[in-house]
């Protein structure tokens, strides 16, 4: 479960995912799908944060261990994104969108089976 091939696998999957979602959140185009409906709904600065921590995040889930730069920062960028994520699974609670929650919540545990996985078992060298 944590080789550094399947690291780098959900590394890379969550790393594109997070900057998607992140770009997403400066874009929000028209005709989003009814589970992502959400984002017309919050305000401006709000978009500029969640946005940039999960853009910040998705890169720092690859490009640190990728470069060889500071690869610690792949574990704080991991449990960074794990509290983007509970403060996602909180904000879709209180609006009743079960399912959106659970989502984030399989991906705060993604996020943090990495942070873990390089932390304590498979660490990134520099």
């Amino acid at each position: 479960m944590f080789t550094n091939k399947t690291l780098w696998i959900l590394q890379v999957l969550m790393g594109v995912y997070f900057i998607g979602v992140g770009v997403l959140h400066f874009i929000v185009p028209e005709g989003l799908p009814g589970m992502m409906s959400w984002m017309y709904e919050l305000d401006d600065n709000f978009h500029l944060i969640a946005g940039s921590a999960e853009i910040l995040g998705g890169l720092g889930l690859i490009l640190p261990g990728l470069t060889k730069i500071m690869p610690k920062l792949t574990i704080f960028a991991a449990k960074g994104l794990v509290l983007v994520m509970a403060g996602a699974v909180i904000w879709h609670l209180t609006r009743g969108e079960y399912s959106n929650a659970a989502n984030n919540v399989v991906l705060a545990a993604i996020v943090a089976v990495i942070a873990y996985g390089r932390a304590r078992r498979t660490p990134l060298v520099g």
